[in-house]
């Protein structure tokens, strides 16, 4: 089984760590309720699903039997 020939500093084992980091979700403002939501998604907004502006799902409407 191989072994490292020199051992790893502290310096160098914590750059290697620095890329595990949790971001933060990009919020959009949507043009037409003006309502944030996260970048890519549909959103609800008073019955109705929106995305990019436009309506989707519409279940603010009375369905008649």
């Amino acid at each position: 089984m191989a072994h490292p020939k020199r051992k790893t500093s502290k310096t160098r084992r914590d750059k290697r760590r620095t890329h595990y980091k949790a971001k933060a979700p990009q919020i959009a403002t949507d043009p037409t309720t003006g309502e944030a939501h996260v970048y890519h998604r549909a959103h609800w907004h008073e019955g109705k699903l929106y995305y990019r502006g436009q309506v989707l799902i519409d279940n603010s409407e009375e369905v008649e039997a």
